[in-house]
């Protein structure tokens, strides 16, 4: 079990909810949608961790949105916390950003493409912060102890793990739901990310999604039992600049996060 400022996490306890607009594209967009997800999620009684990219470096084209200003965007991140009272999750992408960027997060996200990257691993724990490590598209979930192991040789113990699907061929993800057991059986809290794991990669320039298959994704995962549930939340994702085609509408998220939380409810309880 981790805890980030009150809020439990353990695979055996009610899952928490991490989401959010994939980037920070803006204040406006930023602060209303971390507004209206909290409402709902004290609404239903849901513990919940904000999350944004302050930069996207991973993108399929050079003319692809990869952010604002890095002082700008932690910035806005900065008030998500001061107006909402939010935990903050965001990625680092180099070593040399998890100091700067720990002042402001409460995790530090490991993206799954640099899951394997000693120095970030390490850089990441030695901030003392919480550690989330995507699971690579290209790794099993038993070779997820290695990073886990990188970030705890720097003495810190507050790691996550996240599943986010698997390569299949080209340009296709696929959730093997055993990854969840065996990643749990490792001895971290578990995340399951439901909206990158519909990706579709390489899709003429873009990286395209299979949006309904969120709901299904999230519920096999609630059912397994996890410690917390990953989404990218957006008002409007068909006019998001990044991720526009896996994030989930806002105005659908209070319908599926009742549907969750019931299987949450009877499986932990």
């Amino acid at each position: 079990m981790i805890e980030i400022k009150k809020i439990k996490i353990d695979n055996d306890l009610p899952f928490v909810l991490i989401a959010g607009p994939c980037v920070v594209e803006n204040e406006e967009i930023t602060l209303y949608t971390a507004e209206k997800i909290q409402a709902i999620t004290n609404k239903l009684g849901i513990p919940y961790i904000f999350k944004s990219s302050y930069k996207k470096a991973n993108r399929t084209s050079l003319n692809s949105f990869t952010g604002l200003e890095f002082d700008k965007a932690l910035g806005i991140l900065a008030r998500v916390k001061e107006e909402f009272g939010l935990p903050v999750l965001t990625d680092i992408h180099l070593p040399s950003e998890a100091a700067p960027v720990a002042e402001v997060a409460d995790i530090l996200q490991i993206p799954a493409f640099l899951c394997r990257q000693t120095d970030l691993l390490l850089a990441a724990g030695e901030t003392g912060k919480a550690v989330n490590i995507k699971k690579g598209q290209f790794l099993a979930p038993w070779e997820m102890k290695y990073p886990a192991e990188k970030v705890e040789r720097t003495g810190n113990t507050k790691i996550l793990l996240t599943e986010r699907g698997s390569t299949f061929g080209y340009g296709n993800l696929v959730v093997d739901m055993r990854s969840l057991k065996i990643m749990k059986d490792l001895g971290y809290p578990v995340v399951m990310d439901a909206t990158h794991s519909v990706q579709m990669p390489g899709q003429g320039g873009v990286t395209g999604g299979k949006p309904e298959f969120i709901e299904t994704l999230a519920s096999a995962a609630v059912a397994v039992g996890i410690g917390a549930l990953f989404m990218e939340v957006h008002p409007e994702p068909a006019k998001a600049l990044s991720d526009a085609a896996s994030q989930l509408p806002l105005e659908e998220l209070e319908k599926l996060l009742l549907k969750l939380k019931r299987i949450d409810d009877v499986l932990k309880h």
